[in-house]
């Protein structure tokens, strides 16, 4: 029986290793990792994100949801970008005069991602995953960052 529970133990522990290199071995896959893989790192450090930026307009009274998004973004842009994505939370109740409000007919909570004249919108994708899938709506993210 102690055999039995310790060759269980490390077949375990071999899938999990295994797992975990062909992750890091494979880009497609590594969206998957915990973590960024160097690979992964080593790219968004050697790409330029400057003329990127997310934008959230949001209430005063914000709901779960509304929260979720806002964290979920900040995470994924620490996390995968390194905070080399400008990230602007707005207001758009207590800001309303932002022109950034008026330039993209925001009147409602929108997460967007501007690149000069590119504007891709994540709400719907945003408020779908941020709280019941958020490693979803990160995969989102960071693709639409770097293919913007």
């Amino acid at each position: 029986m102690k055999q039995y529970l310790s060759l269980s133990i490390l077949m375990v522990l071999l899938s999990i290793g295994t797992a975990q290199a062909q992750c890091c071995s494979n880009a497609v896959k590594a969206s998957a990792c915990a973590t960024p893989c160097a690979s992964e790192t080593a790219m968004v450090q050697q790409t330029d994100f400057s003329n990127v930026q997310v934008v959230y307009f949001h209430a005063t009274r914000r709901c779960a949801t509304c929260q979720a998004v806002e964290t979920v973004t900040v995470e994924t842009l620490k996390d995968v970008f390194a905070n080399k994505v400008p990230f602007q939370s707005i207001n758009r109740e207590e800001d309303s005069k932002n022109p950034l409000i008026k330039k993209h007919k925001i009147n409602g909570q929108t997460l967007l991602i501007i690149k000069g004249d590119k504007v891709v919108n994540l709400t719907n994708e945003a408020f779908m995953y941020a709280r019941t899938s958020p490693e979803k709506f990160k995969e989102k993210l960071k693709e639409s960052i770097q293919t913007i």
